[in-house]
């Protein structure tokens, strides 16, 4: 899992690195096309002042003196540091700013940037540059005639503190960016880091969930809390989970109890057939008889085993079908000679496992009621309908009504009735429920039972082929 974390955490990086550099890129690219326009505005804008001054400024024949104090009155102005060179190269006069800022003639000539006069004299000033995001002016935009010196063009307000303060400094143009960019990437980075690592870490613990349930720990469960696809996973393996458990202890306890009621039987049947060879005539008879009912028995209890085992492994049951509830009770009560009546209602449902749960409960209370049996369908709001099967017999005690439907349960003093092997109640509930409905035991008036199960018009959609 740590190499999932350290993916995770390149990726983001990675695709971070990307997008800052393509952003720098592109804003330098952006501020580098500003420069050269607000440069072309400069270069104008010197060649207006110098057409200004040759206009104002006195004649070369004028005393220095005169033409010191013009220079002066223009420095002020324009606020720049200037100096008038005549015709011969000797310096005529320099403003006061040339002293303030250190800009000792002739050296300082290499930082100046001439405008020839037309009548010979020489012009020197500072080079004027566009300083974009190191001036900006109030309103955001930047400034078009920021000095190299730090001054500002007649007119102009002041310059404003830069939005990036990190950009200033004696680098290149684009350092800053770059150096911005990067700070930014290192801060993103490191912020990512345990964000990814916390992901990774409920990934790492579902993980560890996972290789303890299939180590045989059953009852693990994992954190699902949240609202994402990490908790909507851990919640999907806690419900996988809780069935998986479940069914594998309704096979443990199946297997137990089907190994304990296969001995009863299979003990008969091994000592009628001891018996078998030796016995009388008459008894032979009895014997055979004796032989046929355990063997009855032996495959009811092997047949409804593996169909509750069906019915507990699958989750859906097979396409719903038209099943004819009224004449599939009729059908069924024929066969013990019970009566049915009721209201025609079609369901969609499995007709065969509807069949065994009707046929269940008419073995069950013919069993226990013998005659007075009696089946009856209802049509209930929705479409649904009921379907009660009624006995006299000796009822079921309330405390017991609810243990009767857990297999391989029985009633105290009926463990060894004929043809029982204690799954046929559980079946008949584990039936209904995968149709929608349930199944419960209630008495009846005037003595007996009544089981009842309600069924939707429709089953679920997907039943599966659980059907015997």
């Amino acid at each position: 899992m740590r190499s999932l974390y350290v993916r995770i955490w390149l990726t983001v990086v990675a695709a971070l690195a990307l997008f800052a550099l393509v952003s720098g890129w592109l804003v330098q690219r952006h501020l580098d096309e500003q420069r050269q326009a607000v440069e072309r505005q400069l270069q104008e804008r010197m060649a207006v002042w110098a057409e200004m001054l040759q206009s104002s400024l006195p004649p070369p024949s004028a005393p220095a003196a005169e033409q010191a104090q013009a220079l002066e009155e223009w420095a002020r102005r324009l606020r720049l540091p200037l100096a008038l060179e005549g015709a011969d190269g000797r310096l005529i006069a320099a403003t006061e700013q040339f002293a303030r800022r250190g800009l000792e003639w002739p050296e300082a000539r290499e930082r100046l940037r001439p405008i020839r006069l037309d009548d010979g004299r020489t012009l020197w000033a500072p080079r004027l540059r566009a300083r974009l995001l190191r001036d900006a002016t109030p309103g955001g935009g930047p400034m078009a005639g920021g000095m190299g010196g730090g001054m500002a063009p007649m007119g102009a307000p002041p310059p404003a503190p830069g939005w990036l303060p990190m950009l200033r400094g004696p680098w290149p143009d684009g350092v800053g960016l770059l150096a911005l960019l990067a700070v930014l990437f290192a801060a993103v980075a490191a912020g990512a880091w345990p964000v990814v690592r916390r992901l990774t870490r409920r990934l790492e613990a579902l993980k560890s969930g996972v290789e303890d349930f299939g180590a045989g720990q059953l009852h693990r469960r994992v954190d699902d809390a949240g609202h994402d696809e990490v908790a909507a996973l851990a919640t999907s393996f806690n419900r996988a989970a809780g069935r998986i458990e479940a069914l594998l202890r309704t096979h443990q306890t199946l297997l137990a109890n089907a190994s304990h009621e296969l001995r009863s039987p299979l003990a008969r049947l091994k000592m009628a057939m001891a018996m078998l060879d030796d016995a009388p005539a008459a008894e032979r008879t009895r014997l055979k008889r004796e032989i046929d009912t355990n063997i009855a028995e032996l495959d009811a209890l092997v047949e409804e085993g593996l169909l509750a085992s069906r019915l507990d492994a699958q989750a859906t049951l097979g396409p719903p079908q038209p099943v004819a509830l009224l004449a599939l009770a009729a059908e069924e009560a024929a066969r013990v000679g019970a009566q049915a009546g009721g209201d025609e209602v079609t369901l969609r449902g499995d007709e065969r496992l509807l069949r065994r749960a009707v046929r269940n409960l008419l073995e069950n209370a013919r069993r226990y009621a013998g005659e007075g049996v009696e089946v009856q369908v209802r049509r209930q709001a929705g479409g649904g309908a009921e379907l009660v099967v009624a006995d006299r017999g000796p009822g079921v005690p309330e405390a017991w009504r609810e243990r009767i439907f857990e297999p391989f349960f029985r009633l105290p003093g009926h463990a060894e009735r004929e043809g029982g092997v204690g799954l046929g109640l559980s079946l008949v509930r584990q039936i209904a429920e995968r149709h929608g409905g349930r199944a419960r035991c209630e008495p009846r008036d005037g003595g007996g039972s009544r089981f009842v199960i309600s069924l939707p018009a429709a089953a679920p959609a997907g039943l599966a082929g659980a059907s015997a």
